[in-house]
């Protein structure tokens, strides 16, 4: 419930007077008296955590930090930011000496990698190639530093295909041993000369997919094909950023792998048309690409002043985290969190998330309400929609998030989705928001209901969220109608029949009490979950949340508008009028009976996981086991297909790693059951008839 998205708090002048202000509010409210004496947690939980985040002035956390000095793994061998450096490792001065290069490369290192070309065309030995990638990174490195590009594109240009010539090079098929240092560092090499020459390329906005480029040096000429691999366009980025620059802050994991290639940041190009799809990416949107460079080596083993062809691949690292190079499966080299960072960090995300303000101000955030996906949409992939909390927005979700997509069976047959909505306002009416929502986005991705993923939807929910998510999945009945209404009605439409006013605020109204399960929702995972209400909400902080969160005036307006025109036919007029968030999760709400003996869709299951702290403090109390906001009494269902107890406080519960990992473990659950099913089906649809004994049909698995 109370979970806010920002990092430490810090007050202002103007934000201890507003303390004051609301001290003596509370001091003098009409509940003091009632509640003096009570337990700091019954008390004062709630009111004190709304005053301290509103109040204070809030320090947002950052997500990334930008390094001085990029990060590169041939910093120390190559000693590239020292006094000296750079300057090649001891052991290509060995290779050096052995050949008796030495003299001649500190006399000139021109006519040096001329002569180990023509030696290593001769005879190919995979000693001189790398001594002749390292010899020209070293000496790109220099050259760039002097100011000479077109130098330092040629040396990194030397560096790449002579390290991928040691890597794929057929000649050295025999001899090439995959267990000496040195294989890695030729790697490093690779990469480290692909990233430096992309740097140059990128400062002169000369890097376009689709595009093909000539680079012309001194020395050679290259000419590069750029193609993407992916399901993006080819003119789907704005620009690229380089993960290296970044360091991470704030998310618990970096998830990366190692391998080929430079991990990027590729920024989204604002949209010029009016795509209905484009609402739900947001905006400055950025993804996890892997560059990598393939060589073709030239007739006669690529001497001075001869074109070399290369191709320049941009890779989802999401749909392929290893590729066929020279008849070889090779690893990328990819960084999923970075990317996801660097666009958590970005002021446009920060503004659409804004927690505070969706709970207070509920009317002032609606505009920003709707579901949200940080990856291109996938027919093929399962959606997995997670809903936020009381105080809360998306940004809860991005160490589960950042964690979960890092395993290779979630990420290749899930995609996640999000939603943000007014978390001040009744779970019940961002429960109807949600099914409008969900609605909407079918028909705009999948109108002809063709991609059978969506109809395996997994939805979780942690705290409120988990309330909205589960009221996806059952039927009203008339029972919702019940509690604001003594006339008899059977269906929506005899209750729109029965009210007077105008259409569109009866059907607004009748649509919150009357709706039906969504069938594409097959699996809901609750995180925290007050399903009987939460303590929290007494008549103290619900008094407290009158005074500050301001209702959406359009749901205020049309219970008012209803309630005024059809005096006799409600009988409980508060909740169509005044019920906030915190009136909606009081444990004496008549909703969550309700709720309790409600049908659900068949065939949907149920999951849930609950904190209860070990050692509570004395703020979250210590009378009743649960997570500080959320009694266990209240959190447990029987109607589970597993429950889970995690010992953390509501606010991070479902950041632990022992709720990841569950939560891994049903998707895996969820895939399994889908997977049998098709199983079923194709042995079912499938018939061989056995010419020995035509009247019993045999029944064959594909």
């Amino acid at each position: 419930m109370m979970q806010s998205s920002f990092g430490p708090q810090r007050f202002t002048e103007n934000g201890r007077r507003k303390v004051d202000s609301v001290a003596c509010a509370l001091a003098e409210s009409p509940f003091a008296e009632r509640f003096r004496g009570r337990s700091i947690r019954s008390c004062f939980g709630f009111a004190f955590a709304m005053v301290m985040l509103f109040h204070s002035g809030c320090a947002t956390p950052s997500y990334l930090a930008s390094r001085k000095i990029r990060d590169n793994p041939l910093t120390q061998t190559l000693h590239l930011v020292g006094r000296k450096g750079p300057e090649v490792s001891e052991r290509t001065w060995h290779t050096l000496r052995r050949f008796d290069l030495e003299d001649q490369y500190l006399r000139n290192s021109s006519v040096c990698f001329a002569h180990i070309r023509k030696r290593v065309t001769e005879n190919p030995e995979a000693e001189l190639i790398y001594a002749l990638s390292e010899l020209a990174y070293v000496e790109g490195k220099k050259a760039e530093k002097a100011g000479r590009v077109s130098d330092a594109l040629n040396q990194y240009g030397i560096a790449l295909t002579n390290s991928y010539d040691y890597l794929f090079s057929d000649d050295l098929g025999n001899t090439r041993n995959f267990y000496d240092p040195q294989f890695r560092g030729a790697c490093d090499l690779y990469n480290e000369s692909l990233e430096d020459t992309l740097r140059l390329l990128c400062s002169e906005n000369q890097i376009q997919p689709g595009q093909t480029y000539t680079i012309k040096t001194e020395d050679r000429e290259f000419v590069v094909r750029t193609e993407m691999r992916g399901q993006w366009k080819t003119d789907e980025f704005d620009h690229y950023e380089f993960v290296s620059d970044y360091d991470i802050q704030t998310l618990r994991n970096q998830h990366t792998t190692y391998g080929l290639g430079v991990p990027l940041i590729a920024v989204r190009r604002p949209p010029e048309d009016n795509d209905p799809r484009e609402k739900y990416y947001p905006k400055g949107l950025s993804y996890s690409v892997s560059a990598l460079m393939r060589c073709v080596k030239p007739r006669g083993g690529g001497r001075a002043g001869e074109s070399r062809v290369c191709v320049l691949e941009f890779f989802d690292p999401l749909r392929a985290n290893q590729i066929q190079l020279a008849e070889q499966w090779v690893p990328l080299e990819t960084d999923l969190t970075t990317p996801l960072a660097y666009f958590l960090d970005s002021p446009d995300f920060r503004k659409r998330n804004e927690a505070t303000e969706g709970l207070l101000n509920p009317n002032e955030s609606a505009n920003r309400r709707g579901l949200y996906m940080l990856e291109p949409y996938d027919p093929e992939r399962i959606p997995v929609l997670m809903v936020h909390g009381l105080w809360s927005s998306p940004m809860t979700w991005m160490d589960m998030f950042n964690d979960l997509r890092s395993f290779p069976e979630i990420r290749e047959r899930y995609q996640f989705w999000f939603y943000l909505y007014p978390s001040g306002q009744p779970f019940w009416l961002s429960a109807t928001q949600l099914r409008t929502d969900l609605t909407a986005m079918r028909k705009v991705f999948d109108e002809n209901r063709r991609d059978q993923p969506l109809d395996e939807m997994v939805l979780v929910g942690h705290s409120m969220g988990g309330l909205v998510s589960r009221m996806q999945t059952i039927d009203s009945g008339d029972e919702f109608w019940k509690i604001v209404s003594n006339e008899p009605v059977r269906s929506a439409d005899e209750a729109i029949a029965k009210l007077k006013g105008d259409d569109d605020d009866r059907f607004k109204l009748v649509s919150t009490l009357f709706f039906r399960p969504n069938t594409s929702v097959k699996r809901v995972i609750t995180i925290g979950t007050p399903h009987r209400g939460s303590e929290f909400a007494n008549d103290y902080t619900r008094w407290l949340a009158r005074k500050f969160i301001k209702l959406p005036k359009m749901a205020i307006r049309t219970g008012s508008r209803l309630a005024e025109l059809n005096p006799s036919v409600f009988k409980d007029t508060e909740l169509l009028t005044v019920a906030n968030a915190i009136d909606s999760l009081a444990p004496e709400s008549p909703i969550f009976p309700v709720m309790m003996r409600a049908k659900h869709a068949p065939g949907v299951k149920y999951h849930n996981i609950i904190g209860v702290l070990e050692n509570p403090t004395l703020i979250t109390g210590r009378t009743e086991k649960g997570d500080g906001v959320v009694e266990y009494a209240s959190a447990h269902m029987e109607d589970t297909e597993s429950e889970l107890i995690v010992d953390a406080p509501h606010t991070s519960v479902h950041m632990t790693p022992k709720a990841v990992f569950e939560v891994r473990r049903i998707l895996l659950e969820h895939l399994q059951e889908i997977d049998g099913k098709d199983r079923v089906a194709q042995l079912e649809s499938v018939e061989v008839v056995d010419a020995n004994a035509p009247s019993l049909p045999l029944v064959m698995e594909r």
